[in-house]
């Protein structure tokens, strides 16, 4: 166990940030998972701006990499315009 004040403050921190990051990252996954499903383009559509926008905030707090983000975005999208 650590011993110093500010160590264990950090530890509190960072299990803290660690739940926050999961929670999302799993979110995120669900509704990339919802979005596959969907079988219009017309219910498709409003998902996928909803996912982009979480792909991009992960994205910008390092919780995935930006690259990973632009791959899903693409592939999605392209998914997505695939529709009828």
């Amino acid at each position: 166990m650590a011993n110093h004040k500010s160590s264990i403050k950090r530890i509190r921190a960072n299990a803290a940030k660690r739940l926050r990051n999961r929670y999302q990252a799993k979110t995120t996954r669900n509704a990339i998972k919802k979005l596959r499903g969907t079988a219009t383009k017309a219910e498709a559509a409003p998902l996928l701006t909803k996912v982009i926008s979480m792909l991009d905030r992960l994205a910008k707090k390092n919780v995935i990499h930006k690259n990973k983000a632009s791959n899903n975005k693409s592939k999605l999208t392209k998914f997505v315009n695939g529709l009828k």
